[in-house]
């Protein structure tokens, strides 16, 4: 569904303008939805492309780069590399994951955040199943 956003010349407000086909679009008058002017100014706006989950994991997948430049990354990066990937996966990580992702973004090691969080039962393997010293390896 196409939106476009437009200045009014008369109210000086901004305004959202959404049109069901790009046919509409070309057939209607834009109007100030705030004071119902037509003197509107298109404003170019940055674009946002919808992404399927398997597009935007699978070209995560197909640049080996990416993970090679995190076998040496310091810890903030290997914390923004996680807050990414979380929010890409669009689901909610849990605390302990968000708690690693701080930690990581403050500069403490995998290591060290292992050590801190894992619990005492997980078999060695920290994190419950996770091993933060894998990400610096």
């Amino acid at each position: 569904m196409p939106a476009y956003d437009y200045r009014c010349q008369n109210c000086k407000k901004w305004v959202v303008l959404t049109y069901k086909t790009y046919t509409d679009f070309d057939k209607a008058t834009p109007t100030c939805t705030n004071c119902g002017s037509t003197q509107l100014t298109r404003m170019i706006t940055r674009v946002a492309l919808a992404k399927s989950e398997s597009t935007r994991f699978g070209d995560l997948e197909n640049d080996d780069s990416a993970m090679d430049d995190l076998a040496n990354a310091d810890p903030q990066t290997i914390g923004r590399f996680m807050r990414n990937m979380g929010q890409e996966s669009g689901e909610d990580l849990g605390e302990e994951f968000n708690e690693v992702v701080e930690r990581l973004e403050k500069g403490q090691s995998p290591e060290d955040i292992e050590q801190v969080m894992a619990p005492p039962d997980d078999g060695g393997t920290g994190l419950g199943g996770f091993n933060a010293g894998d990400l610096g390896e």
